[in-house]
């Protein structure tokens, strides 16, 4: 390697070494020449004395790199880094790179060990005139990269960066410490690594390819002056935005290469007249550039707030920051696939401001096996069908404020009753429209008359709980909710994981069954598996494993699963849910094997809502208008080239999960229920006399 410069190096014999007190010396000698006045002399002369004191070894790390994303059976989708960067030997580094580095940095690399004394003099004397700057060799270049790569706060970056007399001083003792450890080789590979090179790229390989399409390795001499050039500043000689700059950055570098015998002066007068060659690779490393954009965002947002990475937020930050780890995720590949594919089908993202978003999610672990939405992942707020808002999830997980549920809810409602022991056979006049009074909220306070109707004439009569459920009876489930408490209903929504996705408390309101909570699907979807696993809630969660690259070492994310619901109440709630496919509103809607769901309309059509289950797979749908559903109800539009009069739980979002879980399932085994159908008695029976403290609210 660098043929040239070896062979200078043996003409002149052994290179000298200089001993770390023969660099002390010489910079003392440095420092007591040069016309230094006052109080900034003593300065200098008091941190030369302290030099021997100040301590010798520094870290060398793992460079920061990508953070690669599998899906749960191993197969890649995504990488990430915080710095991208592609560690590469200098074997596979084109030799123009390593010469226009020294070529305009530090001719005399070989020839020093760490302290070039012409570099201290011309810096002595520019700094006596104010300007600390110039004299760093490329081993104190690199140490400078090392501290800021090893930083934990801006604080410290902004220590490795000072320009002073006393970080110049850390910075050669530590120089002196990594020309005994290291040899010359190891020292350039070592900075090519890790000099920023503008653009987001980190290390020689990555600049190569973002402003050439090559690898670092077939750098011919123009473009390897130009990355050279760019060490000492990415911005101010950035060749995408500053082209002129950049040129004439370049061509000093091709000129000082030819006075240092690095390239004849022939061949940098050809390169010098070319253009730059710029032949952009776009920025990757992110999110935006994986095969699943959203689900990636929600495993990196996770990352960041669990205790997998460490315990506080400033270690799990480092951590990411510095990468070089496998995170194996719950994505199931075959379930994202069918969601996306269910969703583009009926509410494509290119000509709508329409949107529908869908979660799934494994009842009993809690790991998110999918994160579909129509709208495509990106930045531009004005490009339709592009969004950077995961509307699949919670405001605190990169998604929005939530949705109103609206008949989803009454899943709670039937949970409470049946855990206070009502019968399927629980009745109630159901009008069109009637006026419930006598509630009381969670504090004890009496509710206002609520007025509430139907939202179809085939829904007056009599109905119990089967009848209702199948129906979706609002002046049914308004007076069960009555009976059971209002309190007591919100509290088993709860229970069964439910929250707001902007952070707030549930809103304890008399229409609280009718869903006028704003919720995301992935919530909605993780509470009804709750009633999958027959009462088990789990946290939802999308990470699996995560396996250090260099030592193999894994750590598995802990499931956080708690029995919050009664088995017979969920099982129950399982019982009623699977009626509404027989004739119910999800008629047409089974999957040829046990399932259980329910639709839900908001009020006026805002948002349409349908969330299931199978006993292995939990999912919950979405469809709503970008522009907000209440602004912009769901009636009189044409989604998909279908038009509808108004759109219903059981209309859009239905379907969109009916296939999405038929192609989800396909290779899970069809189980089915548990727990006896009849547990909560005959549906023809009289309910059930209740304590009179459960009549109206929440004892």
């Amino acid at each position: 390697m660098l043929e040239e410069v070896d062979r200078k190096r043996d003409a002149r014999g052994t290179v000298l070494r200089l001993s770390g007190l023969g660099v002390v010396a010489g910079l003392l000698s440095a420092a007591l020449v040069m016309p230094w006045a006052g109080s900034t002399g003593l300065v200098a002369r008091d941190a030369a004395a302290s030099f021997m004191a100040l301590p010798g070894d520094i870290e060398v790390p793992h460079l920061s790199s990508r953070i690669l994303l599998t899906t749960d059976d191993g197969t890649p989708f995504a990488e990430v880094a915080e710095r991208e960067r592609e560690v590469v030997g200098l074997d596979e580094i084109s030799p123009w790179a390593t010469k226009a580095l020294m070529a305009i940095e530090d001719d005399r690399f070989y020839e020093h060990s760490g302290l070039d004394l012409r570099g201290v003099l011309r810096a002595a004397a520019r700094t006596a005139q104010g300007d600390m700057q110039g004299g760093s060799t490329i081993t104190q270049q690199y140490v400078k990269n090392l501290l800021i790569e090893t930083a934990e706060n801006e604080e410290q970056v902004e220590e490795a960066s000072a320009r002073t007399m006393s970080r110049k001083l850390t910075e050669l003792r530590y120089a002196i410490d990594i020309e005994e450890r290291l040899t010359k080789d190891e020292i350039l590979e070592g900075y090519l690594n890790l000099s920023y090179f503008g653009a987001g790229a980190h290390g020689i390989e990555v600049a190569a390819k973002r402003y050439f399409s090559v690898s670092a390795a077939d750098l011919d001499p123009g473009q390897a002056a130009l990355l050279a050039g760019l060490v000492r500043g990415p911005s101010f000689y950035d060749p995408l935005n500053n082209p002129e700059d950049a040129l004439e950055r370049r061509n000093l570098v091709l000129d000082r290469m030819a006075a240092t015998e690095m390239l004849s002066a022939e061949e940098a007068a050809e390169h010098k007249e070319k253009d730059l060659g710029i032949d952009a690779t776009p920025r990757g490393g992110s999110c935006s550039e994986s095969d699943y954009p959203f689900y990636c965002d929600y495993v990196m947002r996770w990352l960041r707030s669990s205790d997998l990475l460490g315990q506080t937020l400033d270690e799990r930050d480092q951590r990411l920051v510095q990468g070089g780890f496998t995170v194996r995720t719950a994505l199931d590949a075959a379930a994202q696939d069918a969601a996306q594919e269910a969703i583009d089908k009926r509410v494509p993202h290119e000509d709508s401001t329409k949107f529908a978003a869908q979660a799934l999610v494994e009842p009993g672990s809690g790991r998110v096996r999918g994160l579909a939405q129509n709208l495509r992942y990106g930045f531009d707020d004005e490009q339709v069908g592009t969004t950077s808002i995961n509307l699949s999830v919670d405001r605190a997980d990169g998604g929005s404020t939530g949705f109103q549920a609206g008949s989803t809810f009454k899943t709670y409602t039937l949970a409470a009753a049946l855990e206070r022991g009502m019968g399927y056979g629980t009745s109630f006049n159901s009008p069109k429209s009637t006026s419930v009074s006598g509630m009381a909220n969670c504090e004890g306070g009496t509710m206002a008359s609520w007025n509430v109707r139907n939202a179809g004439e085939s829904d007056e009569g009599s109905h119990n709980m089967i009848s209702a459920t199948k129906g979706s009876v609002n002046t049914y489930f308004a007076q069960l909710q009555k009976r059971v408490g209002l309190c007591a209903t919100a509290r088993m929504a709860e229970k069964a994981g439910v929250h707001r996705a902007d952070g707030e408390e549930l809103g304890v309101w008399s229409s609280f069954t009718l869903g006028d909570q704003e919720v995301s699907p992935l919530n909605v979807a993780a509470s009804y598996a709750t009633f999958a696993a027959r009462g088990e809630y789990c946290e939802p969660h999308p990470v699996r494993t995560v396996t250090d690259d260099d030592s193999g070492e894994e750590l598995e994310a802990s499931t956080q699963c708690e029995q919050t619901v009664e088995r017979e109440a969920a099982d129950g709630v399982n019982h009623l849910l699977q009626q509404t496919f027989d004739g119910g509103t999800a008629n047409g809607l089974g999957l040829g094997r046990p399932a259980a769901g329910k639709t839900g309309t908001t009020d006026g059509a805002a948002y349409a809502w349908f969330a299931g289950y199978t006993p292995n797979l939990a999912s919950a749908v979405v469809v709503g208008d970008v522009r907000g559903g209440e602004q912009n109800p769901l009636q009189g539009v044409t989604i998909g080239g279908r038009y509808y009069g108004i759109v219903y739980g059981g209309t859009l979002p239905g379907p969109i999960w009916q296939e999405t879980m038929r192609g989800a399932t396909a290779g899970l085994e069809a189980e089915g229920f548990a727990g006896s159908p009849k547990a909560f008695g005959d549906p023809d029976a009289a309910p059930p006399k209740e304590k009179e403290e459960d009549s109206d609210s929440d004892a």
